[in-house]
C-alpha cells in the first residue's frame, strides 16, 4: 500500500490525477445509470442502452488511464505508440459490450456479477494494453504480486458494483456504492498496476518533457472523454425526461376520462376516500350525487354518436368549469356522473345541486341543432346517510333512480323509503330477467273484430307476467323495468316468435297482431328476425301484423321507411298504433304505407257524449276511407259507444265489450276469462 502511495504521490502530477479522477468518477456514475436503464428494457432497446454504457465506460476508464499515464513522470523518456493506444480503446469499448450482454442475459445472480467480472478482465486488458503503447528508454522490471493485484481489484470491485445495479428498483445509496466500488476498481487498477512498474534508465542525459504539454494533452483528451460520456449522459437525461412525462401522461390517462377530461370513477374513488378522512378528522359532512342524464339516449339515436359525444363533453366542460374548491365531479361511464361535495348543512348540498341542474338544463348546440340533455340526480349525506362509502354511493344512486323513475325535476334526497322501492323495482328486473330466461312469461290474447258484421278478423298479443311470490304484474310496471334493464328488445323477440308459434295452432287462419316497441324497431335486423320467425314457425306473412307508434318512426324517417319496406316486402302487415295521441301527424300517413290505423281509446272513451271526440273520430274515420286505409278502434266498452262507431263507418274495433284479453287456451275452447283477469287494456310496449 505505501508503494502504491508513494508511486502517486511522488511520480505523477497530482493536478493530472486530479482530472483523471473526476473523469473516473463522472464516467463510471453514467455508465452504471445506462447499465441500470437497459435492466428495465427489452430487446433491441436493451442492447441500445448496454452499447451506450460501454462507449461511456469505456471512453471514460481509457480516458481516465491516459490522463493519469500522462500524469506518470519516469526517470526516462517516453513516448506512445499509436497503434497500441487506439487498441487499448477498443479493446475497453469491446469489452464492456460484451460484458454488459453477459449480465444482461438473464436477471438472476448469477450473470450479472459474472458480467461485471469480464468488465473488470476488460478494464485490465485496456491498461496493459496501454502500458505496452507506454515506450520507454529504460529497462522494465515488473511486480508480479502487484500485476496479480491490480487484476483482481477491478474484478472484484466491478462484479459487486454490477450485481448491485442490475435491479430496477435502485436506490440511491446502492446506486452510489456501486460507483463508489467501480471507480476503486477503475483507480486501484491504474496505480497498483504503475507501482508494479520499474524503470531503470539506459541514460542520463535526455530532453526534459514540458509539463505544460503533458498538461493541455491530458485535458484535450478528458475534453474528447467528457463528450463521449457526455453524449451518454444526454441520451439518459432525455430518456428520462420522455419517461417522466409518458408517466405522467399515463397516470392522467388512468384517472380521467378520455372523452371529456373529466376525472374517472377510480379517480372518484380516490376522492370518496381522500374526502371521508379529512371528513372524519374535520367533524364537517360530505355528500355524494349521482347524475343520471334523461335524454342523451335521445340525442344518441336521433343525431348520431358524435353528437352524443359532443354533448357529454359540452355539459363536462361547463361542470368542471362551475366547481369550487371543495367540490369534484367524475364520469363513471355512459351518461353517469357522480360529485363530491363537503358540507355542513343539507341547504349546501342542494345550492350544488341546483346549480348543476342548471348546467343540464341549458341549451347545447350540436352543430345546426339545439338541445338539452336534462339529468335525474339523487343525493346522500356522509354520515346520515351511510358510514361506508360504497353504501353511500349506493344510496346516492337509488335516490337518483328513484328522481328518474318519477319525474323529479329536483335533486332527490335518499331515505329509507325510497331505497326499499328501488331495491323492490332491482328485484322486479331480475326476476323478470329470471322469466324470460325460463319461459316463465305468458302471452295473453284480445280480439278484433269487424264492427258490420261482428266476424273475427285477428287477435293483438299482450304480454302478460305472473310473478312466483307477487302474483299477476301489470305492463305498466314491468314494461318500464324492461327498459331500465336493457329487456325490451329480448321481450318483443320472445312475444313475436310466441304469437306466430301460437296462430299457427288456430283453427281459423286469423292474423296475429304484435306490438314492436320503439327500440326493437329501431334495430336494422328486425326484417331479418321477422322472416326467420315466420320461416321457423310456419306463419304465413299475411297472418302477422306488426304495430308501430309514430314515436318510433320520428327519430330517424330515412332509417324507418328502410326497414318498413323490407318488411312490406315480406308480405307482412303494418298498422299506425295509438293514432291521435302523441306526435300523430297526417305527415306520417302520407310518408309510411300502413294498412291500419288504431284509433286511440281516449277518443273512443268519450265519444257517446263528446263532441270533440265524435268530431275527431269522424275526421279520422274520412281521412282513412279517403287513403283506402281501414280504422280500428280501440278500447270499445259500452253499447253506446259501438253504436257510434258503426253509424260513422268505422270497420274494425277492439275492447272488453267484444272480448277480453284471453289465453290461448281459452281461445282454443272459444269461451271469455273472468272479468277479474286482467285489468283494463295494457299492451307491451
Amino acid at each position: 500500500m505505501m508503494t502504491v502511495m508513494s508511486c502517486i504521490t511522488n511520480e505523477h502530477n497530482l493536478l493530472l490525477v486530479s482530472v483523471a479522477a473526476l473523469i473516473c468518477l463522472f464516467g463510471s456514475a453514467i455508465t452504471l445509470r445506462l447499465l441500470n436503464r437497459a435492466v428495465s428494457a427489452s430487446g433491441g432497446q436493451r442492447f441500445g442502452w448496454q452499447f451506450l454504457a460501454a462507449v461511456a465506460g469505456g471512453g471514460g476508464v481509457w480516458t481516465t488511464h491516459f490522463v493519469a499515464m500522462l500524469a506518470y513522470e519516469p526517470s526516462a523518456p517516453v513516448s506512445f505508440d499509436p497503434v497500441m493506444t487506439l487498441l487499448s480503446l477498443v479493446i475497453a469499448m469491446g469489452g464492456l459490450v460484451a460484458s454488459f450482454s453477459i449480465s444482461g442475459i438473464r436477471a438472476n445472480r448469477m450473470f450479472a456479477p459474472l458480467g461485471g467480472a469480464v468488465v473488470g478482465l476488460s478494464y485490465s486488458a485496456m491498461h496493459y494494453t496501454g502500458m505496452f503503447a507506454f515506450s520507454v528508454m529504460g529497462l522494465i522490471e515488473w511486480q508480479l504480486g502487484y500485476v496479480v493485484a491490480s487484476i483482481l481489484l477491478p474484478v472484484v470491485c466491478s462484479a459487486v458494483a454490477v450485481a448491485l445495479v442490475s435491479r430496477p428498483d435502485l436506490r440511491a445509496q446502492r446506486f452510489w456504492m456501486a460507483v463508489t466500488l467501480f471507480v476503486m476498481g477503475i483507480v486501484g487498477l491504474h496505480f497498483t498496476g504503475m507501482a508494479a512498474y520499474r524503470i531503470t534508465p539506459l541514460t542520463s542525459n535526455f530532453p526534459e518533457v514540458s509539463p505544460a504539454a503533458a498538461l493541455a494533452l491530458g485535458l484535450a483528451i478528458a475534453i474528447v472523454a467528457l463528450i463521449v460520456v457526455g453524449a451518454g449522459m444526454a441520451s439518459y437525461l432525455i430518456d428520462t425526461d420522455v419517461r417522466a412525462h409518458s408517466q405522467q401522461q399515463l397516470r392522467y390517462m388512468a384517472a380521467h376520462d378520455a372523452l371529456t377530461g373529466l376525472p374517472n370513477r377510480i379517480s372518484f374513488t380516490d376522492r370518496l376516500i381522500e374526502v371521508l378522512h379529512e371528513a372524519r378528522g374535520s367533524g364537517r359532512k360530505f355528500a355524494v350525487i349521482g347524475i343520471d342524464l334523461n335524454r342523451f339516449k335521445e340525442i344518441n339515436d336521433t343525431l348520431g354518436h358524435s353528437a352524443g359525444d359532443e354533448a357529454l363533453r359540452i355539459v363536462s366542460r361547463r361542470m368542471a368549469q362551475s366547481l369550487d374548491s371543495d367540490e369534484f365531479v367524475a364520469r363513471l361511464g355512459g351518461d353517469e356522473f357522480a360529485a363530491v361535495k363537503t358540507c355542513v348543512t343539507k341547504k349546501e348540498v342542494s345550492a350544488f345541486a341546483d346549480r348543476l341542474a342548471e348546467i343540464f338544463g341549458r341549451p347545447i348546440r350540436v352543430g345546426n341543432i339545439e338541445v338539452t340533455v336534462g339529468a335525474s340526480m339523487g343525493a346522500a349525506i356522509w354520515p346520515d346517510d351511510a358510514e361506508a362509502p360504497d353504501e353511500l354511493v349506493n344510496n346516492a344512486d337509488l335516490a337518483m333512480y328513484h328522481a328518474k323513475h318519477t319525474f323529479l325535476d329536483v335533486p332527490c334526497f335518499y331515505d329509507s323509503g325510497i331505497g326499499a322501492s328501488v331495491r323492490k323495482r332491482r328485484q322486479l328486473g331480475e326476476a323478470l330477467r329470471h322469466a324470460l330466461e325460463q319461459d316463465e312469461l305468458a302471452i295473453h290474447y284480445q280480439v278484433q273484430k269487424s264492427l258490420s258484421t261482428g266476424e273475427v278478423q285477428g287477435y293483438e298479443a299482450l304480454l302478460r307476467w305472473t310473478h312466483p311470490q307477487l302474483g299477476p304484474i301489470p305492463p305498466s310496471e314491468f314494461i318500464p323495468i324492461a327498459e331500465e334493464n336493457g329487456l325490451v328488445r329480448s321481450l318483443g323477440v320472445w312475444v313475436l316468435r310466441r304469437a306466430c308459434m301460437d296462430a299457427v295452432t288456430w283453427d281459423k287462419p286469423c292474423r296475429v297482431a304484435v306490438n314492436v316497441s320503439a327500440v326493437q324497431f329501431m334495430d336494422a335486423n328486425l326484417p331479418r328476425l321477422v322472416h326467420e320467425v315466420l320461416i321457423e314457425t310456419g306463419l304465413p306473412p299475411q297472418r302477422l301484423e306488426l304495430e308501430l307508434t309514430e314515436t318510433a318512426l320520428i327519430k330517424d324517417k330515412g332509417r324507418s321507411l328502410h326497414i318498413i319496406g323490407q318488411i312490406k316486402a315480406l308480405g307482412v302487415g303494418l298498422a299506425l298504433d295509438d293514432f291521435g295521441s302523441g306526435y300523430s301527424s297526417l305527415e306520417t300517413l302520407r310518408s309510411f304505407p300502413f294498412d291500419k290505423i288504431k284509433l286511440d281509446r281516449a277518443f273512443v272513451d268519450g265519444i257517446e257524449s263528446d263532441r270533440q271526440s265524435k268530431a275527431i273520430v269522424r275526421a279520422v274515420l274520412a281521412l282513412g276511407k279517403s287513403l283506402d286505409i281501414p280504422v280500428l278502434a280501440e278500447g270499445i266498452e259500452t253499447d253506446e259507444q259501438m253504436s257510434v262507431l258503426r253509424l260513422e263507418g268505422c270497420d274494425e274495433g277492439q275492447g272488453y265489450l267484444l272480448g277480453r284479453p284471453s289465453p290461448i287456451g281459452d281461445l282454443a275452447q272459444n269461451r271469455q276469462p273472468a272479468q277479474s283477469d286482467t285489468p283494463r287494456h295494457q299492451r307491451v310496449a
